[in-house]
């Protein structure tokens, strides 16, 4: 494989400084240069780009349709002029600095992982709006590549004191004044086979398009979508945790004593796995239905690849349950929690319940996890200034006319 190492200035900078040297790979200053987005995505900003698809739409199809994943962005999109001149750093904490053409990445064996991704903002109109989607991604895995660098699979430490791996944007955004977007994980993560996190190039078997990280991202299964970096414009092995805004000063999870007033967002740590979820996704909020017979579908899933257990669905408001049917690819295919053989660890679940309706109620949907967590009763409980991960009980009306 041939590979270019590092000049010796990047060599010694490359952690400190921030890398200008886009080698083919752009951000735009403006929003001239957008790619072109489904008509049925639902808009929550044009200026940077937010969007999310239909709720009933995420359970028409196992796998969400690129067109219709959805998207969060902090500035334009970045263009890649040159692809035969990009190129990825790998620096830091490392023996041996190099940079990666596209062509090198793909001479790794390669891996490819169902994922659900969610933003932690998920359902924060109840306590975002972005909706949780998922994708078949392909790429090398991140620890195949890094022992090009010297560390070991299963490594927490590299040789240089490295304990955590960040990832660099092109994207820049306001939030970092004007500089890249980036976030980190944990080394033993990174080095972890099992955690199949992955520098991806394709989604559900094409190459990524430009609103999903085109040429190149970052995959990390089983924790909140803003660890996954895109457009990757460098890999650094660092001593601490990423000080990106992103990573400081935002997606923490703070008791409902916390407000702007006291807030000290050094005594939480970065979210990563996000918790058990479930959600209702073939009715509204608020529905107008005739007597009889309801059919529920919807999804569950939970963060660090923790399987689901049970969905309890109530149709009456909650006074009495009953278990729903979990499946993932087919309802012909039982799903088993914990098997990995037959099921997506990483995925979502998606579920079935139907039960006669005959007064106007309200129909509701919990999830329980593997390892015993359920989503609490309501958000009151859980409400955090930032208005993150809102795994309340999911709740919808229906009005019988």
């Amino acid at each position: 494989m041939a590979i270019k190492p590092l000049t010796p200035i990047i060599k010694a900078f490359c952690c400190s400084l921030i890398i200008v040297r886009m080698s083919g790979l752009r951000a735009p200053s403006n929003y001239s240069e957008e790619p072109p987005r489904h008509p049925s995505l639902m808009v929550n900003s044009q200026e940077p780009f937010n969007a999310e698809p239909p709720r009933s739409a995420l359970i028409a199809s196992y796998v969400t349709p690129v067109d219709l994943f959805y998207k969060r962005n902090h500035g334009p999109i970045p263009v890649l002029d040159d692809t035969e001149r990009y190129r990825v750093s790998i620096c830091g904490l490392v023996e041996k600095p190099l940079e990666l053409s596209m062509a090198d990445i793909k001479k790794f064996p390669k891996h490819t992982v169902t994922v659900t991704l969610q933003c932690a903002g998920n359902r924060r109109t109840a306590m975002s709006k972005v909706k949780p989607v998922k994708a078949i991604w392909g790429g090398a895995k991140l620890a195949d590549v890094l022992e090009l660098v010297g560390i070991s699979k299963l490594t927490s430490v590299s040789p240089l004191g490295g304990k955590h791996v960040e990832f660099v944007s092109v994207d820049m955004c306001k939030e970092e004044k004007g500089g890249p977007y980036k976030s980190s994980i944990p080394l033993i993560q990174a080095t972890n086979l099992d955690a199949e996190v992955i520098l991806a190039y394709e989604m559900n078997g094409e190459t990524l398009n430009r609103d999903h990280g085109y040429p190149l991202r970052v995959i990390v299964p089983g924790v909140i979508g803003a660890r996954s970096v895109k457009w990757l414009s460098s890999i650094d092995i660092i001593e601490k945790e990423c000080q990106g805004f992103f990573t400081q000063r935002d997606y923490k999870m703070f008791p409902p004593s916390v407000n702007w007033e006291n807030i000290d967002w050094s005594t939480r740590r970065p979210q990563m796995d996000f918790p058990v979820q479930s959600v209702i996704c073939s009715l509204e909020e608020e529905n107008t239905v005739k007597p009889g017979k309801i059919v529920v579908h919807g999804y569950a899933v939970s963060g660090g690849g923790r399987g689901i257990e049970r969905v309890d669905v109530s149709f009456d408001g909650g006074n009495t349950w009953e278990e729903a049917i979990r499946y993932q690819k087919s309802t012909a295919v039982p799903y088993v929690a914990d098997d990995t053989s037959t099921g997506d660890k990483w995925a979502w679940v998606l579920f079935k319940a139907e039960a006669d309706v005959s007064h106007t109620t309200e129909i509701i949907t919990k999830a329980v996890d593997i390892a015993g967590n359920v989503q609490p009763e309501n958000v009151a409980v859980i409400w955090n200034l930032r208005g993150i991960l809102n795994t309340s009980w999911h709740r919808v009306r229906v009005e019988c006319v």
